[in-house]
């Protein structure tokens, strides 16, 4: 369902509640006309000599209390509506997050971080503000004026109120002229935010790699340039707001002119009286700041509306990837068994194939490995067997149901994936190990840390398995992170489980280990390993090498071999890397030896 609006549905659904606040409002509202009437009286009576010690006090305790009224009814209406503003800043993040993690992965490849991180603070913050000083400042210029107009019709001169009146019609002139404008500035504002938050997300992301290649000087250039241009937008703002007060309060200021030159008149005429004359301008300075104010609410709701787009544009966002209607709910668990017919894809907006008419079959608890060259399409197959992206229909299968026809949350629970980057959360390390809905036991999560190979590691760290990793998991080291990753996906013990090049940060010698270790959780669960290392996927049941998007040859790691084809071109390759990696490793081990030789022959011959 479309939404069309944020601030309209909340205050519709808090309306008895605005409405309460309104009432307290509307009662300091009416409180401050006590004042100018009471003023007036003091006037007449100074003026008349009618003025007595006793009357003076009487008067100056009525507006005591009515100060301390105003002071009360205001800002317990303040406090009252304000909290309801904090209630719609919480909900929004709380609906932006949910509807974030319904979204697509296609959908966050194609927005910056910075952005997203400016539309749930800053965008959400001005909405508030809309809210807070928005509303109430909206309600009580709206009823102060009203009420305030009347009393100077009833109570002074109907003639020197429409007079004193006529110059405010032409704040309508500028709020319709600075509208647009005020709109516009506000959101490249929020753009520049936008920008400014991703330079320095960017920047703490990459800070080793700026250090390394010594780009201190250029990135604080870049970062100079995005602040300059915030300071400029908000300099635009500025001036244009400031144009705006200051045209609202020259309006303001042709009223009393009006007020003191016609009401001064009028006075000499005797038309009115002096305490009239003080009280009607008493109310026209109760006038001065709700109108004043707003020139400051048609800047806040102009802001406003324009975060709210942005918010709305997000909200309004279907998701790429949701559960079809053709999606069974009856599904709660998955064998395994994996089918894939004459799969085509191409990744939205791109213009060539990734995947090009792959035929696959892979049955419950046996192993498919995947190989071949980098963006041959091994990572693509693996996206779409989770539905990190939507393949066609009729193309990919499990258990014999269309994948379609699985429910995201069963297939996400019985898939347990390892994804090539290893992502960490800046948790403890038995948070990042036990990633899941259900609560898992210590000795579960040990027993995950063991088969991954990352325990003896773990346990050498002071609070071992309540270690606090670094953001991305930045204290461990790359074979640490992919190990810790292997035990996140063990323990869920799923259906399937996918392994997405995650030993190649491992030495061979732990990769053996890993591989041991998993030879039991493999059994009687299907099991897919991207490599590029043959020594990882040559005990699979079926090997796959993939190039360009297709599947170029099959078979096991023997009969692959005996092709002698591109598989078997990969792993002479490697075998070839590792004789000269032994070679370069043993040369200055054997020059040490024939040098100590040397020295001993020469002993015994002296």
């Amino acid at each position: 369902m479309i939404r069309r609006s944020i601030l309209w549905g909340h205050i519709v659904q808090h309306k008895f509640s605005y409405l309460f606040g309104f009432a307290l409002l509307s009662i300091s509202c009416l409180l401050q006309l006590v004042i100018p009437d009471l003023l007036g009286q003091f006037t007449d009576r100074l003026e008349q000599s009618e003025l007595t010690y006793s009357g003076a006090v009487r008067i100056a305790l009525w507006m005591a209390a009515a100060g301390l009224g105003i002071a009360f009814f205001r800002s317990t209406s303040r406090i009252y509506l304000f909290r309801l503003s904090r209630i719609l800043d919480k909900r929004i993040r709380d609906d932006l997050f949910r509807h974030w993690e319904t979204l697509s992965a296609q959908y966050f490849k194609n927005k910056r971080i910075g952005d997203l991180m400016s539309h749930a603070i800053s965008d959400v913050s001005v909405i508030r503000e809309v809210t807070m000083s928005g509303i109430f400042n909206t309600l009580e210029a709206a009823f102060l004026i009203t009420i305030t107009v009347v009393a100077m019709v009833t109570t002074v001169n109907p003639l020197l109120t429409l007079i004193t009146m006529l110059p405010l019609p032409l704040l309508s002139v500028l709020a319709y002229r600075f509208n647009k404008r005020i709109q516009k500035e506000s959101t490249a504002v929020q753009e520049t935010i936008g920008d400014l938050t991703s330079r320095v997300q960017e920047f703490v992301a990459g800070i080793r790699v700026v250090k390394a290649f010594v780009q201190e000087k250029q990135q604080i250039g870049l970062f100079r340039q995005d602040n300059q241009n915030a300071v400029a937008m908000n300099r635009r703002l500025v001036r244009t707001n400031s144009l705006f007060g200051a045209s609202s309060s020259a309006v303001v200021g042709l009223s009393f002119l009006v007020s003191v030159v016609f009401g001064g008149i009028l006075v000499l005429k005797r038309t009115i009286t002096l305490g009239e004359f003080v009280a009607f301008n008493t109310y026209l300075s109760l006038l001065m700041g709700p109108i004043e104010n707003l020139g400051k609410v048609v800047n806040t709701m102009q802001r406003g509306r324009a975060s709210e787009t942005r918010i709305l544009g997000i909200l309004n966002t279907q998701p790429d990837v949701a559960d079809d209607k053709q999606a069974d709910m009856s599904i709660e668990r998955l064998e395994g068994h994996i089918q894939i017919r004459n799969l085509s894809f191409s990744y939205p907006e791109a213009h060539t194939l990734s995947l090009k008419n792959i035929n696959l079959d892979v049955p419950k608890g046996s192993s498919l490995a995947i190989v071949g060259r980098v963006g041959s399409g091994k990572s693509t197959l693996i996206n779409l067997l989770v539905r990190l992206y939507n393949p066609p229909l009729g193309t990919l299968f499990i258990d014999g149901r269309d994948i379609h026809e699985i429910p995201l949350k069963v297939l996400r629970r019985e898939v347990g994936m390892v994804p090539q980057d290893q992502f960490l959360f800046s948790s403890t390390i038995r948070d990042n190990i036990s990633f899941d809905p259900k609560p898992y036991k210590d000795e579960e999560v040990e027993e995950a840390a063991k088969i991954a190979q990352v325990y003896d590691n773990i346990i050498e760290f002071p609070n071992q398995f309540q270690t606090a990793l670094g953001e991305r998991g930045i204290s461990l080291s790359g074979g640490q992170r992919q190990r810790v990753s292997i035990a996140r996906a063990i323990i869920k013990k799923p259906a399937v489980l996918i392994f997405d090049d995650s030993l190649s940060a491992v030495d061979t010698e732990t990769e053996d280990r890993i591989l041991q270790g998993l030879n039991e959780v493999m059994n009687d669960r299907t099991t897919i390993i991207i490599g590029h290392r043959i020594s990882s996927v040559k005990a699979a049941d079926q090997i796959v090498v993939m190039e360009e998007g297709e599947i170029v040859e099959r078979g096991t790691h023997e009969s692959l071999l005996a092709l002698n084809g591109l598989y078997a071109d990969m792993y002479h390759k490697q075998l070839l890397d590792e004789a000269a990696e032994q070679h370069e490793f043993m040369e200055p081990m054997l020059a040490n030896t024939k040098l100590e030789s040397k020295g001993r022959a020469g002993g015994k011959v002296g």
